[in-house]
């Protein structure tokens, strides 16, 4: 029997080796080098977005951290800033209240010297009256001889005018 179709043939095997290999070659002289440096260059495109995506992350909990230590210290300045704004209200109001008690202290001494003064012209002017009284009396028993009826006149006209 005879097995045509069936045959092994060392120069066919070898022959489609080389072919194979010469298909190879060229292949990857062509394809494979510049699908691998296009796979290459898309791997690094993909890494450097994830590089870029970790800084962009850090970069934003960095300004947030910034931003809330920024906050916290305007927080704690306004409160500063409300406690000055109390302390120098109360210091003024202390001050506006002593120069008030001064001014009105000042008034009343005024007013109490004031009303000295006024009692000791009172008191020289009744001791004036008096002393005029007393010398229109003697001026009278002095030109006039008294007898009792006249003189108590004399006493009753001095206390009308006293009292008057």
């Amino acid at each position: 029997m005879n097995y045509d179709f069936f045959s092994i043939d060392l120069f066919t095997i070898l022959g489609t080796i080389i072919n194979t290999l010469i298909l190879f070659l060229v292949l990857k002289h062509f394809l494979f080098d510049k699908v691998n440096a296009v796979l290459d260059s898309r791997r690094d495109e993909v890494a450097k977005t994830y590089e870029d995506a970790d800084k962009a992350l850090s970069n934003a909990k960095q300004l947030e951290t910034e931003y809330t230590d920024k906050l916290s210290s305007a927080k704690e300045e306004s409160a500063e800033i409300v406690k000055n704004a109390t302390k120098k209200a109360q210091q003024r109001s202390d001050e506006i209240i002593a120069e008030a008690k001064d001014e009105a202290r000042g008034i009343v001494d005024k007013a109490n010297s004031d009303i000295e003064k006024e009692k000791k012209r009172a008191v020289n002017q009744i001791k004036d009256e008096i002393s005029d009284i007393a010398l229109s009396i003697a001026s009278s028993v002095v030109s006039k001889e008294i007898d009792a009826k006249t003189h108590e006149k004399l006493i009753e006209s001095f206390i009308d005018e006293i009292s008057v």
